[in-house]
Order: C-alpha cells, then sequence, then structure tokens
C-alpha cells in the first residue's frame, strides 16, 4: 500500500557515466589517430629551407643518412657503395621513381654528395632532398 503523503519522484537520468564513456571512446580516437601517420624514412634533424614543396610521384624511395653517417633504405641499411645497385632493384620498370634523400642537418657535405652521385647513377631516379620549412 501507499500513502497519500509520499511524493511522487520523477524518473531520473544519470549523465555523467555516458559523459565518462564517451572521453573514453575520444580519447582512444585520438591516440590511434597519433599512431596513423606513416613515416618511411628513420627520424633525423632535416635541415630547414624557404623554398621546400611537397612533391607528389607514385613510388617513392627513401634513403636515409642519420647523424652518425649511417645510410639506409626504405629504413634498412645500407652502405653508399651499394646503394645504385640496391635502387637498381628498387625502381626496376618504373620511371616515376623519386628517391628522397633524408639527411641530418648535422651530416657532412662529402656524405650527402656522396649518396645523391650514387642515386644519379640510376636510370630512371628522381632525385629530391627532404627538408622542412622554418
Amino acid at each position: 500500500m501507499r500513502l497519500q503523503d509520499e511524493p511522487d519522484l520523477p524518473p531520473q537520468i544519470n549523465i555523467v557515466p555516458m559523459i565518462d564513456v564517451i572521453f573514453a571512446i575520444l580519447t582512444f580516437f585520438i591516440m590511434s589517430t597519433l599512431f596513423l601517420t606513416r613515416s618511411e624514412g628513420l627520424p633525423v634533424n632535416l635541415p630547414k629551407a624557404a623554398t621546400a614543396k611537397q612533391q607528389q610521384v607514385p613510388a617513392k624511395i627513401t634513403v636515409t643518412v642519420d647523424k652518425d653517417g649511417i645510410v639506409s633504405v626504405n629504413r634498412q641499411p645500407s652502405t653508399v657503395d651499394g646503394l645504385a645497385g640496391q635502387l637498381r632493384t628498387l625502381v626496376g620498370d618504373n620511371q616515376e621513381a623519386l628517391v628522397i634523400v633524408n639527411a641530418d642537418a648535422t651530416v657532412t657535405h662529402g656524405k650527402v654528395v656522396a649518396v645523391m652521385d650514387q642515386v644519379r647513377q640510376v636510370q630512371g631516379a628522381k632525385l629530391a632532398i627532404a627538408t622542412q620549412k622554418p
């Protein structure tokens, strides 16, 4: 039996747990998108260039020279002398291949020129140097 004196309380919806769930989902999506960026070269400190432009070419090969002078092609270790042969294999019949030299700003000029010379020996490879805008 119900008493007549008892006031009828309106139903309530507690939204605090729903807000917690929404923030958890939002955090998940933010964190997952941070890992979706694709980095083709090894992390180096790129030099700055005011005239840098983005290039759009279908096939890209990244040659990285890190601060210690270690050369790698698409994140695989390589040597300067074996670079031309390795690039010929990667370029193959593709005449649209772009070879991006991703050299650290502290690498000596001679090392970068030697890498560029090896790239120029490959038929059909277009040479680009990675920089960042100031």
